[in-house]
């Protein structure tokens, strides 16, 4: 059982997590409904998720600096808020991509991509929620497993995209634009395995 002034850490990671799955969604839900001329509003409700996701971190540096008493080490509590952050960052990354690089018209294959980011980062927000209890739970290194086997399959939804935008994609500029969206969307993959590697080593260090 945690301690309760371990409480405010646990509960960090759980916010940024939330974060994570806010962002994802709103990338989704952009993704399915493409409308270019709606991006710049769109924007700005992901960046306010992203200011979010800073606060919980920035709040959890300053706690950690005069804290006594850590869950774990103090150098894992650092090292998984800021994987967390990465997460939401890199999901806003992708729409400001997409707005920067002109992308007009949607791909399936990216809308594969950004649904596998959903499900990675509803992964995170359940692996985080075990971690008060890590040392009893019998689910967590199952969601582990799960969001490494989610980066291992966006790795090969990517490699396929981008086969098929070199070999069919007549537009420079849009060739241009979907590798670069194509490429941070595998980054949002690869942010989640991070956090779940991460996890799974505070774990690991600590059983």
């Amino acid at each position: 059982m945690a301690r309760k002034n371990d409480a405010f850490y646990f509960d960090g990671f759980k916010r940024s997590a939330d974060c994570a799955c806010q962002a994802a969604h709103l990338l989704s839900d952009v993704m399915h409904d493409y409308n270019p001329e709606r991006l710049r509003e769109r924007m700005d409700a992901m960046h306010a998720i992203e200011q979010s996701a800073d606060e919980v971190r920035h709040q959890m540096m300053d706690e950690l600096v005069t804290a006594f008493i850590t869950p774990f080490d103090r150098e894992d509590i650092a090292r998984l808020s800021h994987v967390l952050d990465d997460v939401t960052d890199s999901i806003e990354g992708v729409l400001d991509r997409m707005y920067y690089d002109n992308v007009t018209v949607m791909r399936d294959d990216a809308l594969h991509m950004a649904d596998m980011v959903v499900r990675a980062c509803e992964r995170i927000a359940l692996l985080v929620a075990e971690l008060p209890q890590f040392k009893r739970s019998k689910t967590l290194r199952g969601l582990v497993f799960d969001i490494n086997t989610i980066e291992t399959d966006a790795d090969h939804v990517f490699i396929e995209a981008m086969r098929t935008l070199h070999t069919t994609c007549d537009d420079p500029m849009q060739m241009f634009a979907w590798h670069d969206v194509y490429r941070n969307l595998e980054q949002c993959a690869d942010d989640c395995e991070h956090v779940a590697d991460t996890v799974d080593s505070i774990v690991m260090k600590n059983s």
